[in-house]
């Protein structure tokens, strides 16, 4: 089965592809909108739309071509008939700008040897995009999605597993190398933020190149860890080894202004509300991983510690 796989390597996925519209600025507001950034000084697209231009939509998959869909047919019929993106990276050569047309050829770059997951047992399929702007190279995304046969629940009701006991381990981050200083940061208890060289923009999460000037020069600042809980939801399902819903989740507006998302800890799910105080903590939630929590506090609690630490200092 997998040489038969193997063979479709190579094959194309997407030939002569070419995008619904031209770049252009309403996306990139719209865009830059939805994301907090503002759009870049020269009006070109945010490095990190690159896919955008290639989407076909629910009209259909543009100039996708018949290996690709033989390659799933072959993967269904073998029982893996379910699917779930796993991951993507991507390069950029250059900003596109606006009025310039989109056209990309894509290729089944590789097929992984059976695989078990708690979700089931499959194969990863990784699919390599170069994309063009009026021609000339503009980047390159590769996308892995997982087509596996679902695991059989030996239940109806699997048994709970509680959050950081030594019975589970939660998920590894992807560290690659566009994160790999900021998950560095985190093992010396520091979370760290990028800065462009170019215009000195704050920038979280780490992206490779400036949202606002497009500069790809970085430095890092150390943050100080204080911020406000600027929008927060309650996790209550599914469970899942290493989490024990009902759990917080916040997005905290830094004091450097930008924002991070992390656990809560120091109040009760049920107490998080927007605006509360919150300061960065590190957590080791099993033997091996460590992860940036923020530990919220009632504004009024906050508010009382601030002015019995000034009465200290006077």
């Amino acid at each position: 089965m997998y040489a038969r796989l193997r063979a479709y390597e190579g094959s194309p996925a997407a030939v002569g592809g070419r995008g619904g519209d031209p770049v252009n600025a309403p996306m990139i507001r719209h865009w830059c909108e939805a994301t907090g950034h503002p759009v870049p000084p020269d009006g070109s697209a945010p490095a990190t739309m690159l896919q955008v231009w290639t989407m076909a939509g629910l009209a259909g998959e543009g100039g996708r071509s018949g290996p690709y869909d033989e390659l799933l047919r072959t993967l269904d019929e073998a029982g893996c008939t379910s699917v779930v993106a796993t991951d993507c990276e991507q390069e950029y050569a250059r900003p596109l700008r606006p009025g310039e047309e989109v056209t990309f050829d894509a290729v089944i770059e590789s097929v992984s040897p059976r695989k078990t997951t708690k979700l089931g047992t499959g194969y990863f399929v990784t699919t390599r995009m170069d994309i063009r702007a009026d021609g000339e190279p503009a980047g390159t995304h590769r996308f892995r999605i997982l087509k596996y046969a679902p695991a059989q629940r030996t239940s109806a009701k699997p048994e709970k597993k509680t959050g950081t006991g030594a019975e589970a381990r939660r998920p590894r981050p992807v560290v690659n190398r566009d994160n790999a200083g900021f998950w560095e940061g985190v093992a010396r208890h520091q979370l760290l933020i990028q800065r462009c060289d170019a215009c000195a923009a704050l920038r979280f999460p780490w992206l490779p190149g400036c949202n606002a000037c497009g500069s790809q020069d970085w430095s890092t600042v150390a943050a100080s860890g204080s911020g406000t809980v600027f929008s927060y939801v309650v996790m209550h399902h599914p469970p899942f080894p290493a989490f024990d819903p009902p759990y917080a989740v916040a997005l905290v507006e830094l004091a450097e202004g930008v924002r991070v998302l992390g656990g809560v800890t120091g109040v009760p799910y049920d107490k998080v509300r927007i605006g509360m105080a919150a300061e960065l903590e590190f957590r080791r939630v099993d033997k091996e991983l460590e992860l940036p929590f923020f530990r919220v506090r009632e504004e009024a609690e906050a508010e009382a510690e601030a002015e019995e630490e000034a009465e200290g200092e006077g």
